[in-house]
């Protein structure tokens, strides 16, 4: 089970949509989805299941009430990100046949294309002042970093390397991308200027190292799933790479991660039940709480800026 998703993100060059499926104790979810009062302007988590029968973009509260599906799409609907002022979700779709990057209201309304990628995307992502969208594509069989502005124009290529990098996350700031790449020999999470210079390997691991979550300024942390402990489990780490703290310690899968715009908590999503479920739990690791109990695989937590 542990080889699952980190052999996802390493293979991520050679598949093109879907690479993988990734508590209360109770279903709290809007199987109807999104006609029912729904308060689209408050403290919110964006994250992707298939419960539905595909993979669709829901909300939750932060307890894990009020689950709603907003793009209700028969195509797969995947990673989203937050607009920095918490109007607009950017996401994946293959709505078009292909993965493309797409741009829709916080209620899933006024869906609109952003990309025409000869390759597939993944993973993209605001930047702070709003004007441009990070996202990777393995066209010409690599996957690199690009970045667009927020209407789709004026593409840049920030990597340009044979290894895979991808998983870009802005620093609260704008002026830095966090991502993943192995082009070390191992993943490790990297950080680059915003135009695409001086990279830096952050972990600079020889264990697995990937999936940079969002970033606090409160608290000056960003969150990454790590392989060190001998699990996927999820850690902290300063903006430099120091700082270094294990708040997750369990051998199931545990992957992808947000820290929540107060700071008081890491929203992330784990299998340790049997399957892909988003939880809850303090940054001093305590007080885990499980947010989604369904048939489905929820995964691919964003927390509302």
């Amino acid at each position: 089970m542990k080889s699952i998703k980190k052999n996802a993100i390493l293979f991520l060059t050679a598949i093109s949509a879907s690479i993988y499926f990734g508590a209360c104790s109770e279903d709290n979810s809007n199987e109807s989805g999104n006609e029912i009062q729904f308060d689209f302007s408050g403290d919110l988590i964006a994250f992707r299941s298939d419960r539905s029968g595909q993979q669709d973009i829901w909300l939750m509260t932060p307890d894990g009430t009020n689950q709603i599906n907003i793009t209700n799409n028969p195509a797969t609907d995947s990673d989203p990100s937050w607009s920095p002022d918490g109007s607009k979700i950017v996401f994946v779709s293959t709505r078009t046949g292909k993965s493309e990057i797409f741009v829709m209201n916080v209620d899933g309304s006024e869906v609109t294309q952003l990309t025409n990628d000869p390759g597939s995307v993944r993973f993209p992502s605001w930047s702070p002042d709003e004007s441009k969208i990070a996202y990777s594509s393995n066209r010409n069989n690599q996957r690199n970093i690009y970045v667009i502005n927020a209407d789709g124009t004026n593409e840049v290529q920030l990597t340009n390397n044979p290894a895979t990098d991808n998983e870009p996350v802005w620093s609260p700031d704008g002026l830095k991308i966090f991502f993943f790449s192995d082009r070390s020999g191992s993943g490790n999470v990297w950080v680059m200027d915003a135009d695409g210079s001086s990279q830096v390997n952050l972990t600079n691991d020889t264990t697995f190292n990937c999936a940079p979550g969002s970033s606090s300024m409160i608290c000056m942390l960003i969150s990454f799933v790590s392989e060190r402990s001998g699990n996927l489990d999820i850690w902290v780490m300063g903006f430099d790479g120091t700082n270094l703290r294990n708040i997750t310690n369990h051998p199931a899968e545990e992957f992808y991660s947000c820290i929540t715009k107060d700071c008081s908590k890491l929203i992330f999503d784990s299998d340790r039940d049997g399957q892909s479920e988003i939880y809850s739990i303090m940054l001093d690791g305590s007080g885990l709480i499980r947010l989604t109990n369904n048939s489905g695989e929820d995964t691919l937590p964003a927390c509302k800026p």
